[in-house]
């Protein structure tokens, strides 16, 4: 899983519909593939060859105790 933060965006970026990315206490979590899947045989592919589907589904559980 991949975490991302804006703790370092200022706001010199601009995205779509004119939205200015500045800090913010957002975060993204992103589900991948081992990194550098393609080199080692060992790991799952991620090659998707034409035709073939890929599926995938996260499910994040959160709790405070």
């Amino acid at each position: 899983m991949q975490f991302y933060s804006g703790n370092f965006l200022d706001g010199t970026i601009t995205g779509k519909r004119g939205v200015v990315y500045g800090s913010t206490p957002d975060f993204c979590l992103e589900t991948q593939h081992f990194p550098d899947s393609v080199s080692h045989p060992g790991f799952p592919s991620v090659i998707l060859r034409p035709g073939e589907i890929y599926r995938t589904e996260t499910i994040y559980k959160c709790s405070a105790k």
